[in-house]
């Protein structure tokens, strides 16, 4: 069963870390491009960050500098670390493949920054 499953999401202050990990299965991991997306409320889902097959990867100008994506193809977990976190980055936060056709969305992990 071809599955995403997104979790370490929660309530941080601002200027606090939170570490994402999804969780893939049913496909040949290794060899796709992942990216974690977003979508705050009332917004389209954006593509934050991706990480291709071989490790190079890509930031939005928001996160740049703040956020880092990283990959363990043994383990089939791609990661996203979130640092200086800003209220602007609330959102529920998504794992899938880039620049291919995108498998079933997972449930997300929701992300609040708050104080």
């Amino acid at each position: 069963q071809v599955q995403l499953v997104e979790s370490g999401g929660g309530l941080v202050q601002p200027g606090g870390s939170l570490r994402l990990s999804c969780a893939a299965s049913g496909y040949i991991f290794s060899i796709y491009a992942m990216g974690w997306y977003r979508q705050a409320p009332g917004l389209q889902r954006e593509l934050v960050a991706d990480i291709t097959s071989g490790g190079s990867t890509n930031y939005a100008n928001s996160v740049k500098g703040r956020f880092t994506i990283s990959r363990d193809n043994a383990k089939k977990i791609v990661y996203l670390q979130m640092n200086s976190l800003k209220s602007e980055d609330t959102a529920v936060y998504y794992c899938n493949r880039v620049r291919t056709v995108p498998i079933p969305w997972g449930q997300g992990a929701q992300v609040t920054v708050s104080s």
